[in-house]
C-alpha cells in the first residue's frame, strides 16, 4: 500500500511539530510577577485546550493545590506559580485534582511551605522538560507502529484506496489511544499507592 508510508510519515511530522512547541523551557518562562488576568492569558495562549479562567487558577489555590499568591501584592503570581501551573496543565488532562495534589506533596510536601520541599520547583520543571524532549525524540526516533501489522489488518478487506487511509489513521490513532490509556491508567496506579503510603506517614 502506497500510502503507509505517506501517513506514518505526516504522523511523524505532527510529532515532531508538537515536540517544538512543547514545555517552555525554565529559562523563557516570565521572570517578573504577573496578575492573576496575565497569568491566565499566558497559560490559554500555551493550552489553549484547557480554557483556564480566574475561578479555576483561584480553585487550585483554595484546595491547595498551587501556592498562595504573594500577600499584598498586586502582581503576586510568580515564576514558582507559572511552574505549578504549567506542570499542572499536563496532569489535568489524565489525573484528578486530587491525584495532582498527591504527586505535588511527594515532593514538595506542605505547597505554601517552600522549607519542607524536598527538590526545588526550578529543578522539578527543568527535569520534567527535559523527560518530556526525551519522550519526543524516542516517538520521533522508534519505528512506533509496525507497518507490517497495520497492513495486514487493512490488507485483508478489500478497500479502496482512499478508505485504505482512512482505516490506517483510524488504526493509528487507536494504537496511540491504547497506549496512552495504559500509561494513564499506571500513574493513576502509582499515585494512588504512593499517595496512600505518604498520606499514613
Amino acid at each position: 500500500m502506497r500510502n503507509i508510508q505517506e501517513v506514518l510519515k505526516n504522523i511523524n511530522d505532527f510529532a515532531k511539530e508538537i515536540s517544538k512547541n512543547s514545555l517552555v523551557t525554565y529559562e523563557d518562562l516570565p521572570q517578573y510577577s504577573l496578575f492573576l488576568s496575565q497569568v491566565i492569558d499566558y497559560l490559554n495562549d500555551r493550552f489553549e485546550e484547557e480554557k483556564y479562567t480566574n475561578n479555576i487558577v483561584q480553585n487550585y489555590i483554595k484546595n491547595e493545590v498551587i501556592s498562595k499568591p504573594e500577600d499584598g501584592k498586586k502582581r503576586g503570581y510568580t515564576k514558582l506559580h507559572l511552574i505549578q501551573l504549567v506542570l499542572l496543565s499536563y496532569m489535568r488532562p489524565i489525573l484528578t485534582t486530587d491525584e495532582i495534589k498527591k504527586v505535588f506533596a511527594l515532593a514538595f510536601n506542605e505547597i505554601n511551605d517552600r522549607s519542607d520541599d524536598i527538590i526545588s520547583w526550578e529543578n522539578a520543571y527543568k527535569i520534567f522538560d527535559k523527560i518530556q524532549n526525551e519522550s519526543f525524540d524516542n516517538f520521533l526516533s522508534v519505528d512506533f507502529f509496525d507497518k507490517e501489522k497495520l497492513q495486514s489488518f487493512i490488507g485483508d478487506d478489500e478497500l479502496k484506496e482512499d478508505e485504505e487511509e482512512r482505516i490506517l489513521v483510524f488504526l493509528v490513532v487507536m494504537s496511540l489511544i491504547a497506549k496512552a490509556s495504559a500509561i494513564k491508567k499506571i500513574a493513576k496506579k502509582i499515585v494512588d499507592e504512593y499517595g496512600k503510603k505518604h498520606s499514613n506517614k
